[in-house]
């Protein structure tokens, strides 16, 4: 099932369920740049079978509309929020992605009551610097989202899997490609000004810490740092880069479903 719902920001956020109704609530959030379907067509099956599974495109992305302006971090948060209302879901366990894994810690941090549990997987509590935001959306301006899908296919996958799976990084570069270049760069804002590495410590929510070992983008040592100032947060690391739930989709799977089941 695809639905839309409009958030109290005026963005309208389109996203799909699947699975048993009167199984517990899983939500899945994007990373930066992709959409739901895509992203997360690897674990759609495997999580549908003992989760309401439910995805959703950020706002700026896929289906979702793309409303004008900067985006914030508490603007992501609340999507994801009115995406629960929208489904009658009182609390869900969250997994995120890199821009997604940085939202979860929002709601972990400022809605404790709505989540079950936090999948944190290819992100950090601080995702790059002023500066390189400040170059990323430059690029953006000046060469487009093509340039943009030419760099990111070099650290959101390894050369081993470039080889091996040639066809699956054409349709993630298209997908970035085709992304509307307003709402990517709202949300480069967003990453940008995002700093929660001084919050991490009130998230009481059991929380699992999935990192990429070749990940140049939020690097195993953030995770561990996240690890580290998350109570009792446990850390799984994968022969990945950045999209650990793609490169290595079974492991990831594994980990996330074993994780769940004891949460």
């Amino acid at each position: 099932m695809t639905s839309t719902t409009e958030t109290s920001t005026g963005a309208r956020i389109t996203y799909s369920v699947d699975g048993p109704r009167s199984a517990p609530a899983l939500l899945l959030s994007n990373s930066i740049g992709s959409t739901r379907d895509l992203l997360w067509a690897r674990q759609a099956d495997a999580f549908s079978r003992s989760f309401r599974l439910i995805r959703y495109d950020s706002r700026g992305h896929g289906q979702s509309s793309v409303p004008p302006g900067d985006y914030s971090i508490a603007d992501l948060g609340g999507d994801a929020l009115a995406v629960l209302d929208a489904v009658g879901a009182s609390t869900a366990h969250v997994c995120g992605i890199s821009l997604g894994g940085i939202t979860a810690m929002w709601l972990g941090i400022n809605a404790p009551d709505r989540v079950s549990s936090l999948v944190l997987a290819d992100t950090a509590a601080r995702i790059g610097t002023i500066e390189s935001w400040g170059e990323r959306i430059a690029l953006v301006r000046q060469q487009g989202m093509s340039a943009v899908a030419d760099r990111a296919m070099l650290t959101w996958f390894t050369a081993e899997f470039r080889e091996r799976e040639p066809d699956t990084v054409r349709r993630f570069h298209a997908m970035l490609s085709a992304s509307p270049a307003e709402g990517y760069l709202g949300c480069c804002v967003a990453l940008r000004e995002a700093d929660l590495r001084h919050e991490l410590h009130t998230i009481r929510s059991p929380t699992l810490v999935i990192a990429g070992a070749h990940d140049v983008s939020t690097t195993p040592e953030q995770a561990e740092f996240t690890r580290g100032r998350v109570p009792d947060a446990r850390l799984a690391t994968l022969d990945a880069a950045h999209l650990t739930n793609v490169e290595r989709a079974s492991e990831f799977n594994d980990a996330v479903l074993e994780f769940l089941a004891s949460a």
